[in-house]
């Protein structure tokens, strides 16, 4: 891959899951958490080191301590290296 990228989570809007999509460059740290439409954040999803290439992560709908979040707006950003991106995302319950 020449360029990192973030894809739309699918299914969006979603319940009870929702995988999110993204591409490395390059072996680095990346970072991708979940905030709520406040600003707060929720989870994280991935925080580690990894290979380039396309990866995958799921997110279940429950915060850092496994609670299940309301129906609402959310946001996921992605970190890694220089490259910074979010998206947003609608869960239905």
């Amino acid at each position: 891959p020449l360029s990192a990228s973030l894809t739309q989570n699918t299914p969006n809007p979603f319940n009870p899951r929702t995988t999110i999509a993204y591409v490395l460059p390059e072996k680095e740290r990346a970072v991708i958490r979940v905030y709520d439409a406040s600003g707060r954040r929720v989870r994280t999803l991935v925080d580690g080191v990894l290979d380039a290439g396309s990866h995958e992560v799921t997110w279940d709908g429950r915060d850092d301590h496994g609670h299940a979040v309301a129906s609402g707006v959310y946001f996921y950003r992605l970190e890694a290296g220089h490259f910074r991106d979010a998206k947003k995302m609608v869960l239905l319950k």
